[in-house]
């Protein structure tokens, strides 16, 4: 059965490096009675419930087992997503394609300021007999694949850390950003080596926050307040686990995941018929490499459009004008909803100081992070 299915509630926390005024519960409940009130209904009237949740980086066992409360959900379905954002919102918007459900709830949270040592969390996804054993820190995987990636398509470590400043600049017009800063890219080039060539100033800081988004069918949307965004279509991927099989030089899961979701809003020409895009930029490298596998670029091409002006909030394609990870902080799985929460409030003329000149159809896509090769995409659109 082919139903529309639209956004028609957005809550969120605001961004914050860290949060000691409040319990992920806390932050919870904040984000969920914001996104009740966006959509004008009460809790009793969802009929699923998406908690996107990866146990390691909760610190707490089966932790959606701690979320029912806050969101109003006690004794109705709430089904955790282990995985990227935006595979929980695919996971909401199918159940509500199926035609047995009408109205569904997606949440997310991170708490990264309760995480003292993320990159032995981190290491857990790595083969546990030929590359955890090494010791080495996760990160020297984005080292290794931004360097193949620099090397196979000709951008440049110069270009990757203009996205620092274009990115962290937008976040200045952010008031939700916990990052926001007037830094130039040659801060980013002096800043102390990670991973080379991957430097401190490329890696998007932690922070705390929460967000929950109420999806429904069009016609329980007809019954809501406010302007609904419409999911067009989604797709999320997974390439292989195993660093050394991997290509280096380009985000497999980026493109498989961005076929699938432009297959479903028939999207023939990405890049004459998507307006604006926030994409995944956890590292600077990975907003260019990103671009170029959703088709937003063509390959190589995606620094030298950037130094064009092409990607800012007034060129032709702007790119995470809400400052993406880099300026809002990166939130681990929550950063997909984030992005898909930017791009629903940019279509709804919500966003603000930040607001684009009219768009019509956005782009969100989400990658779930060193050391992983999963992620996905989301077409959206203001009909």
């Amino acid at each position: 059965m082919t139903r529309d299915v639209a956004i028609v509630g957005l809550g969120c926390t605001s961004f914050r490096p860290t949060s000691p005024h409040a319990s992920y519960r806390e932050m919870i409940f904040e984000a969920a009675v914001k996104a009740y009130s966006d959509a004008g209904i009460e809790p009793d009237q969802v009929d699923t419930f998406m908690s996107v949740s990866e146990d390691y980086l909760e610190g707490t066992a089966i932790v959606d087992e701690y979320v029912p409360d806050q969101l109003g959900a006690v004794l109705k379905p709430v089904h955790t997503i282990g995985a990227d954002g935006i595979t929980g919102l695919a996971s909401a918007f199918l159940q509500i394609r199926t035609g047995q459900f009408e109205v569904a709830l997606v949440e997310g949270r991170s708490k990264a300021s309760n995480v003292l040592h993320p990159a032995h969390i981190d290491a857990f996804a790595l083969d546990p007999v030929y590359v955890r054993p090494l010791e080495l820190h996760p990160r020297f995987v984005a080292g290794l694949e931004m360097r193949a990636f620099l090397e196979a398509t000709g951008n440049t470590e110069e270009q990757a850390a203009a996205v620092v400043e274009k990115n962290r600049g937008n976040a200045c017009r952010n008031p939700m950003a916990a990052h926001p800063a007037r830094t130039s890219a040659q801060d980013v080039l002096r800043s102390a080596p990670i991973a080379e060539p991957l430097k401190e100033g490329d890696a998007a800081l932690p922070a705390d926050g929460s967000i929950v988004i109420i999806l429904a069918s069009a016609e329980a949307a007809a019954r809501m307040k406010g302007q609904p965004v419409y999911i067009e279509g989604v797709g999320w991927a997974q390439d292989t686990p195993n660093i050394e099989e991997r290509d280096w030089s380009r985000a497999a899961y980026a493109e498989e995941a961005a076929r699938q979701a432009y297959r479903m809003a028939k999207i023939s020409d990405p890049a004459g018929q998507i307006q604006f895009a926030e994409v995944d930029d956890a590292f600077a490298y990975k907003e260019l490499q990103h671009l170029e596998s959703v088709g937003l670029a063509p390959t190589g091409m995606a620094g030298r459009m950037l130094e064009q002006g092409e990607f800012s909030p007034g060129g032709r394609l702007p790119v995470n004008a809400s400052g993406g990870s880099l300026g809002c902080g990166h939130v681990h799985d929550l950063a997909g909803l984030r992005s898909v929460m930017e791009a629903a409030l940019q279509l709804r003329g919500d966003a603000g100081d930040r607001q684009l000149n009219n768009p019509r159809v956005g782009l969100a896509q989400s990658w779930r992070g060193v050391p992983t090769a999963s992620g996905g995409a989301a077409v959206l659109s203001r009909r």
